[in-house]
């Protein structure tokens, strides 16, 4: 009587071989250097480390005032935000929409919106203009960030901001955003999700 083939064995062996092949290439792999570009030098890291929290940690020196933003804004920001921050076609409104944001029809805005002027300041220094982002200088992101401010009522016609002043900003719905509760989320104030409550509900017009 003819006894069937072992086949498990065969297959632990098969399995034991290809992973052994499977491991020794990913290691050779590892080891192989291609001698393609170079550590990055110190200034060079310090040119792309512009990230700013948004208790200001981060923030370089500088300061602008809501004048100066206005001639600013209306040069490099009015030809697609609008001249009053209304937005033009896709680009849109910076001003505007506080207390709407548990209507049925929120508008999303600088003034409305957003909980820290200091993200502004970091989003407009990196991104803006959009022909040409990264090109402002930090005195011209202070000024300009100024200046949407005050056309959002947050601050005064005749205010400066700088370094030490923009932190201090409170925007209308800083209290609009609670901390993500997910354990493989920061806790800090930059790893929040927006939640409307009552701080939306007062924020003003």
């Amino acid at each position: 009587m003819c006894k069937a083939p072992d086949t498990s064995r065969f297959v632990q062996i098969t399995a034991a071989i290809s992973f052994l092949v499977a491991s020794m290439a990913a290691s050779a792999q590892a080891q192989t250097r291609y001698n393609v570009g170079r550590a990055a030098t110190p200034a060079e890291i310090r040119a792309r480390d512009i990230s700013i929290a948004p208790d200001g940690t981060g923030l370089p020196p500088g300061r602008g005032s809501v004048a100066e933003g206005r001639v600013v804004y209306r040069n490099k920001c009015a030809s697609c935000h609008g001249d009053r921050g209304q937005g033009i076609a896709d680009f849109p409104a910076l001003v505007g929409g506080q207390g709407t944001l548990t209507s049925r029809t929120p508008l999303q805005t600088v003034g409305s919106f957003w909980p820290y002027a200091t993200t502004v300041w970091d989003y407009i220094h990196r991104a803006m203009p959009y022909q040409r982002p990264g090109t402002l200088s930090n005195g011209e992101v202070y000024a300009v960030t100024a200046y949407i401010l005050n056309m959002n009522h947050i601050i005064p016609a005749n205010a400066e901001l700088s370094e030490k002043t923009l932190a201090g900003v409170r925007m209308p719905n800083r209290d609009g955003f609670v901390a993500d509760p997910r354990p493989d989320v920061s806790r800090s104030p930059a790893g929040s999700a927006h939640r409307p409550t009552d701080a939306s509900r007062k924020s003003r017009n």
